[in-house]
């Protein structure tokens, strides 16, 4: 176990260390690729930029999918000010003052370029209302770390309208076993997929199907892996984060099973699936409901595709925010996919 929990911990530090904004994910995609690479996994990238593994089974007929985001939150320039500061358009749903004060660089075809963001209005000392004013797109703005005074300095750095800008993931493991970072939505979970991968390799696991993992780019704004799955696909399961709060079940500590979001109700049968598999091998897991929340495999059903979908992940906590977990859940994830995948259709 504490093998299993290495790697995928060391996966995660890697993967959240790679800037990935939707949009701004080729690295991350050439990472990853990479990593199968050494260890002869058969890849393709895809024309919208996401990445396909594939392990044959000894069924190749009827066929799985498992899907984990490598897209994050992020920004783009929406303007330069005349004084040199950037204004910010939101990539992803997430509310500014969860990352008021934070680092970011900004990605311009020249170089990349360290900054802060902040309120317009940031000095106690100089705006009495420094408190009260609105969190939002018309006062919160980058302090580039340059010595630029105008809108023409910016510029003369080569930052222009339509960079992307990314935020600083503050990895941290902790010996409680708490991991906390920006971005554990979703690279907790493709870490997990990286990492059977390498288990099936190394361990020479016959899977029952032939199984796809699908390293999506485009999830947090709504169209990850909704194309280029292959027909002979019957289920197809998104690993993600089980959101954590008030009235929820879910925990850092277990797996969550996700039975319903936003898009309605995950398929009855695979979610009891995971369900029975989970207390058959002493998984620990969490049925729960995820209000305001959709994953890739919500968004393939909307794209038509006909397949069995579900929805199981790590506990986060708080979701789009500076995000904590802990490695009993991604442990438990690990296993539950792995049962999974070794188990026969329902």
């Amino acid at each position: 176990m504490q093998k299993n929990n290495n790697y995928i911990i060391d996966h995660l530090k890697q993967l959240t260390s790679i800037p990935s904004p939707s949009g701004y994910t080729k690295e991350i995609m050439k990472y990853c690729e990479n990593v199968l690479r050494v260890k002869g996994v058969n890849t393709y990238m895809t024309n919208k930029g996401a990445l396909i593994a594939t392990i044959k089974g000894a069924d190749e007929e009827k066929q799985r999918m498992l899907t984990a985001h490598l897209d994050t939150l992020g920004a783009m320039v929406k303007e330069i000010k005349s004084d040199g500061k950037l204004k910010l358009s939101m990539i992803g749903g997430f509310m500014w003052n969860s990352v008021e004060g934070e680092y970011c660089i900004v990605h311009s075809n020249n170089a990349d370029y360290s900054g802060t963001i902040l309120m317009e209005q940031a000095s106690v000392h100089v705006y009495r209302n420094a408190t009260e004013e609105k969190r939002d797109d018309t006062n919160i703005e980058v302090r580039v770390d340059e010595q630029v005074k105008n809108r023409e300095d910016v510029l003369g750095l080569g930052i222009e309208v339509g960079d992307f800008v990314s935020f600083a993931p503050r990895f941290e493991q902790l010996d409680s076993g708490y991991i906390k970072s920006r971005h554990l939505d979703d690279k907790a979970s493709a870490a997990i997929l990286l990492h059977m991968l390498e288990d099936i390799i190394d361990e020479q696991i016959q899977l029952p199907y032939t199984t796809h993992f699908f390293f999506s780019n485009n999830e947090e704004i709504g169209y990850g892996a909704n194309a280029s799955i292959p027909d002979a696909v019957e289920e197809y399961v998104a690993v993600d984060m089980g959101a954590i709060g008030d009235g929820q079940a879910s925990t850092e500590h277990d797996v969550s099973i996700c039975a319903k979001d936003s898009s309605g109700p995950y398929h009855l049968e695979l979610k009891n699936q995971m369900v029975h598999l989970a207390e058959e091998n002493q998984i620990g897991y969490k049925v729960d409901i995820y209000p305001f929340y959709g994953s890739d495999a919500s968004a393939a059903i909307r794209a038509g595709f006909d397949f069995k979908h579900g929805l199981v992940g790590p506990g986060i906590d708080p979701s789009h925010s500076y995000e904590r977990t802990h490695t009993d859940s991604l442990i438990h994830t690990f296993h539950l996919l792995m049962s999974y995948i070794q188990a026969e259709m329902i």
